[in-house]
């Protein structure tokens, strides 16, 4: 899985350490004097346009683009109950003790007995802005959810009590407000869309406590998913991830452009230590717009679905099924009954549109389809044997609490096993499940698993997994597997189930 990822904490105990760096440099009068020709080549040479440009602009200067936005970034501040307070366990007194109704009726504190724990508030501290002169803040769930107080700060030394409008766990953004005379200053918010690599991005927060705080770096990748963590999006955020300096308390805050435009909110950071260490992640503003405006709206997020499961397209896989590059989601299994399987969408179908808009890579799906309005098409390009085929889904709701079925393998098992078949080109030993094997096991095929080497064991197959198909041809017995083996060129593409997943794996063939 993906490395360790932590989102941002609420301020706890810190502990900061200043480092200064040193340097020498040499002197321009001493590199002179000992290689004068070098001065004189140095010298004849003339920058480029692009070069003298650059030199000039140097560095962005902030200075203004704070003095304009700032005053639109705010400090939140949360009170929660202190977890798990609770008086002491009642069933740690004596029930034969006659005088035990006497002193719970009456509230007194019984003699030598452990007395109940004070409901000490914990406190967190996040950041925020300002969306509108009436009062909407956009911020994190995580910085707001379980408050039992929100208190807002703005840069003039203004407080006001804030009220959760909503907050959309998927995501990781919740809407506030506060009550003020329609005076309050407010960001302007971009197109996330236009973000590149390379970018200059500004943040303002409370890292750490310390209010209205202003670091700066520039956007290192868009659209990057698999990012857990708390507040972990499952697959609906498309992450900016950027190299500001991001820490706890800098949660919720605005991300901004160089035209002062606010393109993302600070989410998430990645760190072994529980500090910043050169990465974080910003939800995309056109992702928290449209979840802030619903939850205005009606105070829940709707969402699409259609009912796949998928993984990313390897470039052995696109390779053998003839796709011209590795792009788009290849479709691992379809749930039956869903928008998908009535739709026609088959296991190792290769997505690779949504109305219209690529998809380059398979974490590009899932908050495509969650944007398009339940009950609206989906008008899909599929690659499947080696053509295009355009197929239209109706997308359902996905509900908040969805349940999904799961399969586990099972160990043991009854009944006679059938003889092993080895097949060296794959690197495969497999054997025909029993039909006692394959109820307990839920499988959805009859060839399993016995042992993976050479090719097999390079792509990742083991012991234990169900072959379904080998290049889209279904496989129900070891004649069949043996001769779709044979008839494979230079890879396999197959599906298999593991543990009741689904998933795509190409070996390249011996």
């Amino acid at each position: 899985m993906s490395n360790q990822v932590v989102g941002p904490r609420l301020l706890g105990a810190v502990a900061l350490v200043t480092l200064f760096a040193a340097c020498s440099p040499q002197s321009s009068t001493a590199a002179a004097s000992a290689d004068p020709a070098k001065v004189v080549l140095t010298a004849a040479v003339t920058p480029s346009p692009a070069a003298t440009a650059a030199a000039q602009r140097g560095l962005p200067d902030f200075a203004d683009l704070v003095a304009q936005v700032g005053s639109a970034v705010v400090n939140v501040q949360v009170v929660q109950k202190a977890p798990g307070a609770q008086g002491p366990d009642e069933s740690e007194e004596d029930s034969d003790d006659p005088f035990n109704d006497f002193f719970r009726r009456f509230g007194l504190p019984r003699p030598n007995m452990p007395q109940p724990r004070n409901n000490v508030p914990v406190h967190g501290i996040g950041s925020g802005f300002i969306i509108s002169p009436d009062g909407y803040i956009l911020t994190n769930t995580h910085v707001v959810s379980n408050s039992s107080k929100i208190t807002v700060k703005l840069t003039d030394r203004r407080e006001f009590d804030a009220k959760i409008v909503g907050q959309d766990e998927r995501t990781d953004v919740a809407v506030i407000k506060i009550v003020a005379k329609g005076d309050l200053p407010v960001v302007r918010l971009g197109d996330s869309n236009k973000l590149r690599p390379g970018q200059w991005v500004l943040a303002i927060g409370s890292p750490f406590g310390f209010e209205n705080s202003v670091t700066a770096g520039v956007v290192s990748a868009t659209a990057r998913g698999n990012v857990g963590g708390e507040g972990g999006n499952n697959g609906y955020v498309p992450f900016i991830q950027t190299d500001v300096a991001v820490n706890p308390g800098n949660s919720g805050g605005p991300l901004f452009n160089l035209n002062g435009e606010v393109v993302g909110i600070n989410s998430q950071i990645y760190s072994r230590s529980g500090g910043y260490e050169g990465i974080s992640f910003a939800i995309p503003i056109d992702v928290a717009s449209n979840v802030a405006d619903q939850l205005i709206k009606s105070g829940h997020v709707s969402r699409g679905r259609i009912g796949v499961t998928i993984q990313e397209v390897t470039a052995a896989t696109a390779e053998n099924l003839g796709l011209d590059r590795p792009r788009g989601a290849a479709v691992a299994s379809v749930e039956s009954g869903g928008p998908a399987d009535k739709a026609g969408i088959e296991p190792l179908d290769i997505i690779i549109s949504v109305n219209g808009k690529p998809v380059e890579t398979s974490e590009q799906l899932p908050s495509m389809i969650a944007e398009i309005k339940p009950g609206q098409p989906a008008q899909l390009e599929v690659w499947r044997d080696k053509a295009v085929k355009h197929i239209n889904v109706t997308v359902e709701e996905l509900k908040d609490k969805a349940t999904e079925a799961s399969l586990r393998r099972g160990g043991g098992g009854s009944g006679e096993q059938g003889e092993a078949a080895t097949v060296n080109r794959i690197g495969l030993s497999v054997r025909a499940l029993s039909a006692a094997e394959k109820t307990q096991l839920k499988a959805r095929g009859n060839i399993v698993v016995v042992n993976a080497k050479g090719p097999a064991a390079e792509a990742g197959l083991r012991g234990g997994d169900v072959i379904l198909s080998i290049n889209r041809i279904k496989v129900d017995t070891i004649a069949g597997f043996e001769a779709a083996v044979k008839n494979a060129s230079h890879d396999a593409t197959l599906l298999i189930q593991r543990e009741g997943q689904q998933s795509i794996v190409t070996i390249t063939l011996q």
